[in-house]
């Protein structure tokens, strides 16, 4: 199962859409579950289904026992990321959401930790709260008829927390080893990018060696892989190697975040009445070789600004008549950010209220310039702006 905790607030544009159907909101988190979540079931029933069979001869009923066993699975996992997700909390980072799907579950923390201790609780909070519900379940499993109903639920139950506390604790992200080793690096050598480095190439590591299991026990047992251990192994190290090579993405963009800053990426701007002709504007940011035009009222207080595929989309002889106000879009109270914002601060403020442009404000109140959002999802990628 492919579970942990997800740093996601790297685009400060974006809106998220739900993911799938919302099944609550335990400690405030929304719980979302998508439709892939059925394919697991009906894999884990049909498989499952003939072992509970061949142990206690329920007859169909075996079925219905085994799709138990899918949901406690998955009632494993989100247990397992509600532990990561009340810890962050704790910790005041703020927490999306979580979402189960096809191969597990995953947190979706919308800051990086601050610390390598942080990161580290956060992580192993989920195998370590999963590790002790199978000790307690393997426990009591003891006292019961392990060729009854109860006694089966019981071994489904430890197994379950067992496969989803264990698998997480590999070294290698998306699993919660991969966090724990990348907060072990970071804490070494001082660098959290460092950390997502290395942690990310060892679940790529992982993703491999999982897809050579299958030949390498049927290798040892002097025969050919089953082709559904094959396929599994392959869909299971497809999604650990995509994640693996998103989180290093993510890591590359998150290094960059510390060099945001609001008064650097700001474009310069020029201030224009809101019935002012586009030609006449066109000319003053000529004049000013500004990059951006504020709209002002009588009085010089910004209302809007101009949207330039908007402004561009109006032909040549229809801008001598066309006003600025025609095509702008108007400020809100979100709108504007200070030009002493940088870094996480900045991004916070733009990840907060999700805009295509923000007013930045000097430090004695007046504009210093127009910031895009497209102009900071390009400096976070590493591009020059458009």
């Amino acid at each position: 199962m492919n579970n942990g905790s997800d740093s996601s607030a790297t685009r400060p544009a974006s809106r998220s859409r739900k993911p799938g159907l919302l099944l609550g909101r335990p400690f405030g988190v929304p719980v979302y579950v998508t439709s892939s979540w059925w394919i697991v079931a009906v894999l884990i029933t049909l498989v499952y289904g003939g072992i509970v069979q061949s142990r206690l001869a329920l007859g169909p009923s075996a079925y219905l026992l085994a799709f138990v066993f899918a949901v406690l699975l998955y009632a494993s996992v989100l247990v397992h990321e509600l532990a990561h997700s009340v810890v962050a909390r704790w910790y005041g980072l703020p927490v999306r959401r979580i979402v189960l799907y096809v191969l597990g579950g995953v947190s979706e923390i919308d800051r990086e930790a601050p610390t390598p201790g942080r990161e580290f609780w956060i992580a192993f909070s989920g195998p370590l709260l999963s590790l002790v519900l199978a000790g307690l379940a393997f426990t009591a499993a003891l006292f019961t008829d392990p060729f009854g109903i109860p006694g089966e639920l019981l071994f489904q139950l430890w197994i379950a927390n067992l496969l989803v506390g264990v698998f997480n604790l590999l070294p290698g992200l998306p699993l919660d080893g991969g966090r724990l080793l990348r907060a072990g690096v970071w804490k070494l050598t001082g660098r959290p990018y460092t950390g997502s480095v290395v942690a990310a190439w060892g679940g790529r590591v992982l993703a491999l060696v999982v897809v050579a299991l299958p030949f390498l026990f049927a290798w040892g047992a002097g025969s050919t892989p089953g082709p559904w251990a094959v396929v599994w192994g392959l869909v299971l190290a497809g999604f650990m190697w995509m994640g693996a090579s998103e989180a290093l993405n993510n890591a590359r963009v998150r290094s960059r975040v510390p060099g945001l800053r609001a008064r650097e990426l700001a474009r310069p701007a020029v201030l224009v009445p809101a019935d002012l002709p586009l030609a006449q504007v066109d000319q003053r940011l000529h004049e000013a070789g500004a990059d951006a035009v504020v709209v002002t009222d009588t009085q010089g207080t910004p209302l809007s600004v101009m949207h330039p595929a908007a402004a561009e989309a109006i032909s040549g002889p229809r801008r001598a008549w066309v006003p600025v106000s025609d095509v702008s879009r108007a400020l809100t109270r979100h709108s504007s950010v200070s030009a002493a914002l940088e870094g996480e601060e900045l991004l916070a403020a733009l990840t907060g209220h999700p805009l295509p442009e923000y007013l930045v404000v000097s430090e004695d109140g007046g504009v210093f310039g127009v910031l895009r959002a497209s102009d900071v999802n390009a400096a976070m990628a590493g591009r020059e702006r458009a």
